[in-house]
């Protein structure tokens, strides 16, 4: 049952393009009943202002100091949406003040920091989650489902995907390496990845190796989001990873921005069993499940629902109906209500994963847990 009747004060780290525009203060203000936004925190002084008014309860303010939030007593949550290097010093410093704490995807750059994140809200009792919005999609809590139910068997191994064939995300700082930590891997890649563990249900990993690549950096036409500079660009523009776990179960990993493949899918999964397979699809721009298992004698495939009924209604309808749901699921946990859907300590492990990549990348070894 809810602890409290009264409204959760929230406050606002970092107001960006998936803060602003894509999910966190959509899916806040959808609820309303559960919350109030009351601080907004940006390095752009008039970027926070036009954020607190536009978005803002009555008494909401603006600052450009993050710490203004994190000693406000009158704030519960704190969402923490900067860019990656910056993660881990602003959420210890919130959970550490007793505020519970949203962070944007990935949890951090190192999984040094990360396992610090999860002391800090281990210690203080304060709840940490990380912002994996695509475990909330119908059409994977379809498939998450069917998974429970048994209907898949034993998954042994994985395809994640997250390969955009151009789709460089030239605004803010998704390019600085100093910032972000790297480029593709950890920017879309974590998604799929989150994916293949959570489905699996499998954390206990035994080796990582990885490649990374920068063969386009140079070529940055038909890019939707217009060129980039190849001279400021000092990411990866795509990886594959091979992750072995201690259970003998595979995940082949696939991570790009820009990639010369006509079938490119982000947040998706292709997941084989020992009693079925499933994938995620994209049709016409929408999600789908697809299953294969054999029945009487016969290989068959079955399309749940139609093409596309899994993801909803489409553009930004969608992703207000998404950002609600991952939204509440959070305040509601908060309040009382069940636990968040993502927890701390398999975020780390992901975390862990995209380092091992990396290092593996650098090195050209494996890197064993």
């Amino acid at each position: 049952m809810t602890t409290s009747t009264r409204k959760l004060r929230v406050g606002v780290i970092g107001l960006g393009f998936v803060s602003v525009d894509l999910k966190h203060l959509q899916g806040l203000r959808a609820c309303s009943d559960l919350c109030d936004i009351v601080a907004f925190c940006d390095i752009d002084e008039q970027r926070a202002a036009a954020a607190s008014q536009t978005w803002g309860s009555s008494d909401a303010y603006a600052t450009t100091d993050y710490q203004q939030l994190v000693q406000d007593p009158s704030i519960d949550v704190i969402h923490v949406c900067t860019w990656n290097a910056s993660h881990a010093e602003i959420t210890v410093a919130a959970l550490e003040a007793g505020k519970h704490v949203m962070c944007e995807k990935p949890m951090a750059v190192t999984s040094a920091e990360a396992q610090q994140m999860v002391d800090a809200s281990e210690r203080t009792g304060k709840l940490l989650t990380i912002g994996y919005q695509n475990r909330f999609r119908a059409d994977v809590r379809h498939i998450r489902q069917r998974i429970d139910h048994g209907d898949l068997g034993e998954i042994y191994l994985v395809r994640a995907h997250a390969v955009r064939r151009r789709g460089v995300p030239t605004w803010g700082v998704f390019t600085d390496k100093e910032k972000q930590g790297g480029g593709a891997l950890i920017d879309i890649g974590t998604h799929a990845l989150d994916l293949a563990l959570w489905f699996m249900g499998d954390y206990d990993v035994a080796s990582v190796s990885g490649t990374t690549f920068d063969k386009l950096r140079d070529k940055p036409e038909g890019n939707p989001g217009g060129p980039w500079d190849p001279a400021t660009m000092d990411v990866e523009e795509s990886a594959v990873a091979m992750i072995r776990m201690k259970s003998g179960a595979v995940i082949y990993l696939e991570a790009a921005w820009a990639l010369n493949d006509k079938n490119p899918r982000e947040a998706a999964c292709t997941l084989m069993g020992t009693e079925g397979g499933a994938e995620i699809e994209l049709s016409n721009g929408a999600y789908k499940p697809s299953y294969n298992s054999i029945e009487a004698g016969l290989m068959t495939v079955t399309e749940p629902g139609g093409s596309g009924s899994f993801a909803g209604a489409q553009g930004a309808t969608a992703a207000a109906d998404l950002a609600e749901r991952e939204e509440r699921q959070w305040l509601d946990a908060i309040l009382g209500n069940g636990e968040p859907l993502v927890k701390p300590r398999e975020a780390l492990v992901v975390t862990q994963i995209l380092e091992a990549v990396y290092d593996s990348a650098r090195s050209g070894r494996e890197v064993t847990f």
